[in-house]
């Protein structure tokens, strides 16, 4: 088992930056992957942003590309998204997942945390 838990999101103005964190626990090394999704009230859970933990490989959704970086602390086993030129848009739950397949797909992640809401005002 591999234990997810997110911190760092709040409210921020447009334009402005958040920097989320995931610190994974437990059976790490069964997770080659970790990736960012968010969900927006009513609407499907998207893919954000993914990287490899070994050689930290990163891609992105083209809603984020060039705005928001993911990067990882192996040490710290933590995993961060640093969010710059947030807009309203951005508004959702952030949820950070663990797998082993470099995908955006949701259901090729095995391991979820439970979520931070980012709230971003106009």
């Amino acid at each position: 088992q591999v234990q997810l838990v997110e911190s760092g999101g709040g409210l921020a103005l447009a334009g402005g930056s958040l920097r989320l964190s995931c610190a994974a626990s437990g059976r790490t090394l069964s997770s080659r992957v970790m990736g960012w999704f968010r969900q927006a009230p009513g609407k499907e859970r998207e893919f954000v942003a993914g990287i490899i933990w070994s050689v930290g490989s990163t891609w992105y959704a083209d809603s984020v590309k060039g705005r928001f970086t993911i990067s990882r602390d192996n040490a710290k086993n933590t995993v961060y998204l640093q969010m710059n030129s947030l807009k309203p848009e951005d508004t959702a739950v952030y949820y950070c997942a663990a797998g082993f397949l470099s995908t955006s797909k949701a259901n090729d992640y095995t391991y979820w945390g439970q979520g931070t809401q980012v709230t971003v005002s106009s």
